[in-house]
């Protein structure tokens, strides 16, 4: 069975920077893709970004674009976000989500129910 794990998230001032990390334990992250979604207190669940499986295929909502990269090494079995730029609207729980193979990132990939395994989730608090 797989596990997801996430790690990275912490405190920033507006305008800082973090990086998340996603994991697995069980099978690894190949031939899956990655999304990365993202509640905040009293919102739903939204999706930031997702990474095909082989890695050159990325998609980002709008409200990152050009703060937010998400990459993947495969060797290594971790896929990243690098957050650039936070601000305070981006102050969320973190999820790292696998999908079996790449159907999810070629038909929309921010539909929390396409994916099969989550993580625990990791706090991410941008404010002055």
């Amino acid at each position: 069975q797989l596990q997801v794990v996430e790690s990275g998230g912490g405190s920033v001032q507006p305008g800082g920077s973090l990086t998340l990390s996603c994991s697995s334990s069980g099978r690894t992250l190949e031939y899956h893709a990655i999304g990365w979604f993202r509640q905040a207190p009293g919102k739903e669940r939204e999706g930031v970004s997702c990474i095909n499986a082989p890695g050159g295929g990325t998609e980002y909502v709008d409200s990152v674009k050009g703060r937010f990269t998400v990459s993947r090494d495969l060797a290594k079995n971790m896929v990243w976000l690098q957050m650039h730029n936070l601000q305070p609207e981006d102050t969320a729980v973190y999820y790292c989500a696998a999908a079996e193979g790449d159907h999810v990132f070629y038909s929309g990939c921010y539909r929390a129910d396409k994916y099969n395994y989550w993580g625990q989730g990791t706090q991410v608090t941008v404010s002055a």
